[in-house]
């Protein structure tokens, strides 16, 4: 017998407080799912709103409904724990953990429930975290992966994790791949390019590297190859700096190279899209990744990608975009100046990662999570 699925919930705390990484993955699921399956009410639980307290992402979609703790106090324990009797008033039929955690309790409550895991970096690489968090990320994640009735990985890399560190039956994960914001899709006009180019006070050529400024991004390759790339091609990093900035800046001073490098702390969203339209190439050297979400961004705006070789960024760049070792600044350097002297072969990388980028699209990605929460209520 198929039970009807009318009611799902959400662990909605990175869509309203977090701007980047797990908020956007939050928000876009969200939206898809209420796009495609209007039918449904989606419930939204967080602990407050955030964003100066203008939830616009929400605007105009009947069927959510944002949901916060009655309690005045000790609202990080409602999130982790007593939801549970608000999701059984709510009559939820199932929960999505949209960031790797599940309430202690809801195993007993009969709601079936799905928790996304996106990466398993503090196990992988334990020297980029402090002790005491990364014992609490692994704890919260295994625990969810025990409780979950299936569990969403949002990579094949991720997948393979999973069953590495935590033992998780490879029937239990489901690969749904994120999802990219259809912004990067449209086509910006010259007249908004030009507007962009001037707020931002872009470079006529740059190469373009996305992402918080830290170790693990691998930011000082892109640098080092920017040494041996002909001189008028600069280079624009968009992301929120750390206390890696200063070994990034420290190399620029040795090697003559500031003034061809431009740091982008804030920019606006809706900027992004023609950001990444005007760069000539983006790159991505990151480490690791659960599944590298820029890159789509930059497919999607049709501009060619170069990658780091080591996780999943094959799986989201796919088989036409170039990889390099992420210690290898020649083959970086090499690969970054064979797109921007070959007209052909950019046009080739753009007309196919395009191509490549539909199996990101939000209706792929909403069918998709449909699917695992039909699997989860049905206990296929």
């Amino acid at each position: 017998m198929n039970h009807e699925l009318k009611n799902i919930g959400f662990d909605a705390k990175r869509a309203f407080l977090n701007k980047t990484g797990l908020g956007n993955y939050s928000r876009s699921a969200i939206k898809a799912l209420a796009k495609y399956f209007p039918e449904n009410n989606y419930f939204l639980y967080t602990p407050k709103i955030g964003f100066e307290n203008k939830p616009d992402f929400w605007l105009n979609i009947n069927q959510i409904e944002i949901k916060t703790p009655h309690q005045k106090f000790f609202k990080s324990l409602w999130r982790s724990k007593s939801i549970v009797a608000d999701l059984k008033r709510d009559q939820i039929q199932l929960y999505h953990g949209l960031s790797q955690e599940l309430p202690l309790s809801i195993k007993k409550s009969g709601i079936k429930t799905v928790v996304t895991i996106h990466d398993l970096i503090y196990l992988k690489y334990p020297e980029y975290f402090g002790l005491i968090n990364r014992k609490i990320y692994e704890w919260k994640a295994k625990t969810a992966c025990e409780t979950a009735d299936l569990i969403i990985a949002v990579s094949e890399q991720t997948k393979t994790d999973l069953i590495q560190y935590f033992q998780v039956s490879p029937q239990k994960i489901k690969v749904v791949y994120q999802g990219c914001d259809p912004a990067f899709r449209v086509q910006q006009n010259e007249a908004v390019k030009k507007a962009v180019r001037l707020k931002y006070n872009l470079p006529s050529k740059f190469i373009l590297q996305v992402g918080t400024i830290e170790a693990r991004k691998n930011l000082l390759l892109t640098v080092k190859a920017l040494k041996n790339i002909p001189a008028n091609v600069f280079l624009v990093v968009v992301g929120r700096q750390t206390d890696y900035i200063n070994l990034i800046k420290n190399y620029l001073v040795k090697e003559a190279l500031q003034n061809r490098v431009l740091f982008l702390s804030t920019v606006s969203f809706r900027d992004l899209p023609a950001i990444y339209q005007l760069a000539a190439v983006f790159v991505y050297p990151s480490r690791y990744e659960g599944f590298g979400i820029p890159i789509v961004e930059a497919l999607c705006s049709g501009t060619p990608v170069v990658a780091a070789t080591g996780s999943c960024l094959e799986e989201a760049g796919g088989p036409d975009s170039l990889y390099i070792d992420p210690d290898d600044d020649a083959s970086f350097t090499a690969q970054i100046n064979l797109i921007l002297q070959n007209d052909q072969l950019k046009s080739k990388m753009k007309t196919k990662g395009l191509e490549y980028s539909l199996r990101f699209e939000e209706k792929n990605i909403a069918q998709n999570l449909m699917n695992v929460y039909r699997q989860a209520i049905n206990n296929v």
